[in-house]
């Protein structure tokens, strides 16, 4: 399957394609879960605000959206947002890449828990590393963010948090079967006594797999997963908390990259902080957080390790002045490690630098009109400075409806391993973007309507090009390419009758400047449609996920086709806090690929069990 919209996409046809739409649904509050809440974000400014009220494009995912899902990874949930799509080479636990607007996966800066992951080898956060099992609620940040965050939030922004304790003393869990032979477990315990609040889980998951390539290594490759979460707060003072949480995942996957051998792959990830939030008085908050982060990955029988070691300390002071009009301002440090080993000399490398930076953000509300500014000033250790900036508007010109207009800069620093391994050129200077934005929005009850357009241009983008200036004869890294990223999103849900619906249509348009070719492994169209239900006792669900046709490769040569998949979800409450869930991805067994020569799982059946005593 396969669509698309000829020519250009214009602010007139684009009204005219939303007016077509007969539902209303959201950007943002959820993208599964029908709710008339307006939950708090974190994710769009660092500090806490109303989702009515942010300026920029936001979505949440709850937990029970997460587990009616049966999504096995965060990448697949996230897919079923607009403006986002993955690619992967092979099963869950291969190799995974998550475009925000078509841009590059190391455009998107990923926290946990507030914990930046980040892998100085590749770039980017190891999407298949972060365990999905006792994640809380998921915040996601579409466009620049680095007037913000610093470096990386050249796309967007994904933040991850796991569950906080409250209340009575609670044990919840769940068991799964599925296809390909899939076995998932998860139990935790969370609560509070006193002062203090707690929430300990684990899981443990793992699969036989399918074989990912077909003339390589004809096996199944399949994956194990094991994790552990903990996190716990005390309210020392009734405005003072301290709050430390850790999380630990390990992953094993076979994949293939050779004929004979039994390929296979090992993770790591960790992620550990401690943080204190005092406020002083009804407008004076003050936010301090010291956090590290580690992540491996090492392959075997062909040896090969990367380690990467993030560490971050942030000091943030807000206040609040007349109403609607609140100031912050942030420092923070972050240092950057990364070693390499391999089975050659020329493999290895160990280096490390570190980034000061300093964060103003103001916002005001006047009437119908409300205004935001961000300005960050980083000084990196290794290239020098870096300036960037955002402002933002936006109008509610009548009760329902807000038209939204921004304007953002960004930057991406290279990794130390494209400035300094054997491909390396420590010449390389940091990615920037420019991004230019529109939106209106309408929130009604029930429906929500959204049309959001933006362009982001970035320079300097990093490319692996010819030999050169580095120690490989095969090629180096260049800071040459110039890419734009632009396009439009319609999105809405609304309810008609017992049906809850939702849909969002992108048309993009992620192209190479310098080639004039569309973006390696980017679609032009994603669209998305999903009903549910209630129905004798079950809740019941289904979606449609839709692509457009890709290239695999820079060249625009390697064609991917279209493809249209059909999802069904089942959910029965049993009683006495037990529930029966069930999903079928790719009902139809619709035969596609996201990467030339790799194969997808085809139908898969996932029954859960869960329960919360």
């Amino acid at each position: 399957m396969s669509f698309s919209v000829p020519g250009r996409i214009t602010p007139l046809r684009a009204g005219a394609i939303a007016a077509r739409l007969a539902l209303a649904a959201t950007v943002a509050p959820c993208a599964f879960a029908q709710t008339t809440e307006d939950p708090i974000v974190i994710t769009a400014s660092r500090l806490e605000e109303r989702l009515s009220q942010t300026l920029a494009d936001v979505s949440i995912v709850d937990r029970a959206s997460i587990e009616r899902s049966g999504a096995v990874g965060v990448a697949d949930l996230l897919a079923r947002l607009p403006g986002i799509e993955f690619v992967r080479n092979g099963g869950p636990g291969a190799s995974t890449s998550v475009y925000i607007r078509g841009g590059e996966t190391r455009h998107t800066a990923v926290y946990v828990d507030g914990v930046r992951v980040d892998s100085q080898s590749t770039g980017g956060a190891a999407w298949e590393q972060i365990p999905l099992d006792r994640i809380e609620r998921i915040e996601v940040l579409r466009g620049p963010a680095a007037a913000v965050y610093g470096s990386d939030a050249v796309g967007g922004v994904v933040q991850v948090f796991t569950r906080r304790g409250q209340g009575a003393l609670r044990a919840s869990g769940g068991v799964a079967v599925g296809s390909q032979g899939t076995r998932m477990t998860d139990a935790g315990l969370s609560g509070a006594a006193g002062n203090v609040d707690y929430a300990l889980s684990a899981s443990w998951s793992d699969s036989d797999g399918f074989n990912a390539r077909d003339g390589k290594n004809p096996d199944d490759d399949g994956w194990r997963r094991g994790s552990v979460q903990a996190r716990a707060g005390w309210q020392f003072a009734p405005e003072h908390r301290v709050e430390a949480s850790f999380l630990e995942s390990h992953l094993h996957a076979g994949y293939d990259a050779s004929l004979t051998n039994d390929d296979q792959s090992s993770h790591e990830l960790r992620t550990a902080a401690v943080s204190w939030r005092g406020q002083w008085n009804e407008q004076a908050t003050t936010t301090a957080r010291l956090s590290e982060s580690q992540n491996s990955y090492e392959t075997e029988p062909s040896y090969y390790r990367t380690e990467t070691r993030l560490r971050d300390l942030l000091l943030q002071y807000e206040q609040h002045y007349a109403p609607g009009q609140r100031l912050s301002v942030a420092l923070e440090r972050r240092e950057d490690r990364l070693q390499n080993r391999g089975t050659t000399p020329a493999a290895a490398l160990e280096d490390e630098r570190a980034q000061n930076g300093v964060a103003l953000g103001w916002r005001g509300d006047f009437g119908a009109h409300s205004v935001q500014v961000h300005a960050r000033r980083d000084d990196d250790s290794e290239f020098g400075g870096q300036s960037t900036g955002s402002l933002a508007w936006g109008w509610r010109f009548a009760p329902a409806w807000r038209l939204t207009a921004s304007a953002a800069t960004s930057f991406r620093a290279p990794t130390l391993y494209q400035r300094f391994s054997q491909y390396g050129n420590p010449d390389l200077t940091p990615e920037t973007g420019r991004n230019l934005e529109l939106g209106l929005r309408r929130s009604a009850g029930a429906d929500e309507f959204a049309v959001v357009a933006w362009r982001n241009k970035v320079d300097d983008l990093i490319v692996f090009g010819a030999a050169g200036p580095c120690a490989s004869a095969t090629g180096c890294y260049e800071s040459v390419g110039h890419a734009r990223y632009e396009g439009v999103t319609i999105s809405g849900r609304t309810r008609l009758a017992a049906v809850d619906l939702r849909a969002s249509v992108d048309f993009h348009d992620p192209k190479n400047l310098d080639s004039d070719k569309q973006i390696a492994r980017r679609a032009r169209r994603l669209a998305t449609l999903g009903a549910d239900t209630d129905l004798a006792g079950w809740r019941l669900g289904a979606e449609v996920q839709a692509a457009g046709e890709r290239y695999d490769d820079a060249a625009n040569t390697v064609r991917l086709g279209g493809y249209g998949l059909v999802n069904l979800t089942a959910e029965r409450a049993l009683g006495a806090g037990l529930k029966l869930q069930a999903r079928v991805d790719n009902a139809g067994d619709k035969d596609y690929a996201l990467a030339n020569t790799y194969n997808v799982p085809g139908r898969s059946l996932l029954v859960a069990l869960r329960w919360v005593l």
